[in-house]
């Protein structure tokens, strides 16, 4: 699988570049985002690898209102991460516009700074512990009084069907990336994890 950055799509928003469709969510972009504070040590460890991730959050409950195929929410405080990272440029839209409601300035897009080959690999072999918390919230929350809940227990079906299927692959191209700086090209192997 050929890893997409998201990143240039990330650029030309914060260079004005209009979001299709998101404008209720988001009616402008700056350069704030480089200025938020460096979260990468408190990030959620239910974060898939890859440049965007959620930390400090607010516990509002908004991230999925915009981006429910990419954030969830935590079982303790209600904290949002990303559990698939984005893979087009509305995607990325999508994962900025929630990111960009936190009033608690938590999420970041540093990752692949930061991330490196080891790093990605050693949140493979923790998998099962994060497919675990995904599980137990869908058991948990989709029984739930509240609809809102409800709603989340979708996000973490998907999360789990994600760690069996298509995961591995897309942090294989990812892993290439922050080694190569640069997506694999079609006959080029992808790295194991």
């Amino acid at each position: 699988m050929t890893y997409w950055d998201p990143i240039p799509t990330v650029r030309a928003c914060v260079e004005g570049e209009p979001l299709p469709g998101l404008a209720e969510w988001v009616p402008a972009y700056d350069d704030s985002w480089s200025r938020w504070p460096d979260t990468w040590q408190e990030r959620n460890w239910r974060n898939v690898p890859g440049p965007f991730y959620g930390a400090t959050t607010d516990t509002c409950w908004v991230g999925r209102g915009v981006a429910p195929d990419h954030i969830l929410y935590d079982d303790e405080f209600g904290q949002e991460f990303v559990y698939r990272q984005p893979r087009t440029p509305e995607e990325t839209h999508r994962v900025m516009a929630a990111a960009w409601q936190d009033p608690m300035q938590g999420f970041q897009c540093d990752g692949d700074e930061r991330w490196t080959p080891e790093l990605v690999r050693d949140w493979w072999r923790e998998r099962g512990r994060v497919r675990e918390f995904a599980v137990a919230l869908d058991r948990s929350w989709s029984v739930s009084s509240q609809e809102d809940k409800r709603e989340a227990a979708a996000g973490a079906r998907a999360y789990a069907a994600y760690i069996d299927e298509g995961l591995a692959d897309h942090l294989r191209g990812y892993v290439f990336w922050l080694a190569e700086g640069r997506p694999a090209r079609g006959s080029e192997t992808l790295p194991t994890l």
